[in-house]
């Protein structure tokens, strides 16, 4: 009886000692998964700030600074096992136990680091650099877009704003310019140019030498509304609300925290909440040619949660959200993300803030 517990006990153990390493299946599963929390908790935190402006509440962002997981496996087993003989019966009478137990614990923790200080007033209230603007509309970013969102004015010719007591209608010069550029930037004729002397760096937009007739026509139409050398090709793009001469693209530019208030105006608020005085009421879209120009984002709002949405946010008694299947309020709003970041300058805090164990 004794071999066959023996036996029993090796075979268990040597089945446990076989078990494949736990660690490896875990990072492609992790790394997935956080990611996708991470991602979504991005889009929910900045649908939260833009509804919070538009309420004239203030803005409050919180970054992950590092996720750490602790993944483990134990295993115990018992074997337990007796014989005895009764003097006055054959044959001998024997027992044997045998109870096994597993546990399997992960344990992350997420620390968080409050955007604050220097480093939230750096990256919400600088202006954007005019040659990251520039840049947008080279990787293709649709230009009426990207300066009806970016741009308070092109060369003294003002863009609408819709946000609050600041809101105000776009010079009647400025939608058959951003269509002009529309047209020119889908051709593919214009270029940017960067140059570097020492510390200075300055940017160029360049039209192409090889244009149709119809073009022609657009980037003639360019020049003369922006006040150009209607024979250059290239023009520096300079940060200012005023061009210094006919070769100089003057662009005054908002801050992120200039652009998140602007979206902001585009929520679609209770009518409740305008009657109360809680917010503005929402601006009446600009109409050119006696066409509606459609709003840059869509964000709707409704008492009871929204199925399908892209994003989805309590505040106050509503809900607020992007539908799923809005997809240029959707392309803007990870524009918009993607410019949080990139203009995100602040020096990285030596110590985490707030360190949160979870489970």
């Amino acid at each position: 009886m004794q071999w066959k517990i023996v036996s029993l006990a090796t075979l268990l153990l040597t089945a446990l000692s076989g078990c494949a390493s736990i660690g490896p299946p875990t990072v492609a599963r992790d790394r997935f998964d956080y990611v996708t929390a991470i991602s979504d908790s991005w889009k929910a935190q900045m649908l939260f700030n833009l509804v919070k402006l538009r309420f004239a509440d203030a803005p409050v962002f919180l970054d992950v600074a590092s996720v750490i997981t602790q993944t483990g496996i134990q295993g115990t087993l018992a074997v337990s096992g007796s014989w005895w003989q009764n003097l006055l019966q054959l044959p001998f009478t024997s027992s044997v136990g045998v109870s096994t137990a597993a546990t399997y614990g992960e344990k992350p923790t997420v620390t968080y680091t409050p955007l604050s200080g220097v480093r939230f007033a750096r990256s919400l209230l600088t202006p954007i650099p005019p040659a990251a603007v520039i840049s947008f509309l080279q990787a293709g970013y649709p230009v009426d877009v990207v300066l009806r969102l970016t741009v308070n004015s092109i060369n003294g010719i003002n863009g609408p704003s819709g946000y609050g007591q600041r809101a105000r209608a776009a010079d009647p010069e400025f939608f058959p310019l951003v269509e002009k550029l529309r047209n020119i930037q889908q051709s593919g004729q214009i270029g940017l140019r960067v140059r570097k002397a020492g510390d200075q760096v300055s940017t160029s937009i360049v039209f192409s030498k090889k244009v149709t007739p119809e073009l022609e026509v657009d980037r003639d139409e360019v020049r003369k509304l922006l006040g150009l050398d209607p024979k250059a090709e290239e023009f520096n793009v300079v940060y200012s609300s005023v061009a210094a001469n006919d070769h100089e693209i003057a662009l005054l530019t908002r801050s992120v925290l200039e652009v998140l208030t602007e979206l902001s105006s585009y929520i679609d608020v209770p009518a409740a909440d305008v009657e109360q005085k809680r917010t503005f009421p929402s601006p009446a879209p600009a109409v050119v040619s006696g066409v509606p120009v459609a709003p840059l984002m869509r964000i709707f709002s409704s008492p009871q949660k929204p199925d399908d949405v892209f994003a989805a946010v309590p505040y106050g008694r509503d809900w607020y959200w992007i539908d799923n299947k809005d997809f240029g309020s959707k392309r803007l709003f990870s524009f918009i993300m993607f410019l949080f970041t990139l203009t995100d300058t602040g020096e990285k805090q030596g110590a985490p803030i707030i360190t949160v164990p979870v489970g």
